[in-house]
């Protein structure tokens, strides 16, 4: 019997060996992912998934999030399940715990979510073969090099199924200030968005503290983000004199005019919502 429970203890030690990444701070909290659950529960991956499987990677010290992301998705997909992983064991063993607390009808959350959670890291262990239509990994790469991002992206979208979506982005403490990067299955990234709270904004190049890792050092005189960036604050500087309409006509105005010099922007109807998405091509490093 003492073999056999050594024979199992050495292998769970290989099992997690295999785990790519690294723990990291795993800073989280409730409501904050809430503006990139809001354009994933709209995105035509989710849509469209034959299998509407969702992974939150590296959710962090709380499954909250993956419960809220659930939640806001099963509005568009009701049969969407949401699996959260993280590479460290004693996260787990917490969300798992809170899991638990949501079966017994004791939170907010519904007893029958169709959550789970598992350890796990850029290799995205799925049980059953199973390949996710979206993965969102928020607040992950920030805390690698920038040199490691290529590798973690290649890795995580590897397992997408076709027409899937990685979602790699960062925000504020509060949900206020995102930025995320949309990846196909092809592990080529595709566009840049940035989601700000426009009630209070001074400039919106505040988002630049939040830049994903792959652009967050690159934000420099003669890097396309930085023009990027530059462009937003002359426009909203310029579109002042509408801001007795309110933030959000303020913000419209100051897109329309970025669009009119020439900007790619995409998805207009979302201006409303503080967002702004442009093809990556517009602002990849050294573009």
């Amino acid at each position: 019997m003492g073999s056999a429970r050594a024979s199992d203890a050495a292998a769970k030690r290989g099992r997690e060996s295999h785990r790519v990444g690294r723990i990291t701070r795993g800073t989280t909290g409730t409501n904050r992912l809430r503006r990139i659950d809001r354009w994933i529960a709209r995105h035509p991956a989710l849509r469209r998934a034959d299998d509407p499987l969702v992974v939150d990677l590296g959710y962090g010290a709380s499954g909250v999030t993956a419960l809220e992301l659930h939640a806001r998705l099963a509005r568009t997909r009701p049969d969407v399940e949401v699996l959260g992983l993280e590479i460290d064991p004693t996260r787990v063993a917490r969300a798992t715990e809170q899991l638990a607390a949501v079966r017994e009808g004791g939170t907010s959350f519904a007893p029958d979510a169709a959550v789970s959670f598992a350890l796990g890291g850029f290799e995205v262990p799925v049980p059953g073969g199973r390949r996710p239509a979206v993965i969102r990994a928020f607040n992950v790469l920030r805390q690698y090099d920038e040199d490691e991002v290529a590798a973690a992206w290649a890795s995580m979208t590897s397992h997408l199924a076709p027409g899937g979506l990685l979602v790699e982005g960062t925000c504020d403490e509060l949900g206020r200030i995102a930025t995320w990067v949309a990846l196909g299955e092809d592990g080529a990234p595709r566009s840049l968005t940035v989601s700000l709270r426009l009630a209070g904004l001074e400039h919106p190049s505040v988002a630049a503290e939040r830049l994903p890792k792959a652009l967050i050092h690159r934000n420099v005189p003669g890097e396309r983000i930085h023009a990027l960036l530059a462009g937003l604050d002359a426009e909203w500087e310029r579109a002042a004199g509408v801001s007795p309409f309110g933030p959000v006509e303020r913000w419209r105005t100051a897109l329309g005019a970025l669009a009119s010099s020439g900007w790619p922007l995409r998805d207009r109807s979302r201006w409303r919502l503080g967002e702004v998405t442009v093809p990556w091509d517009a602002v990849a490093p050294g573009s």
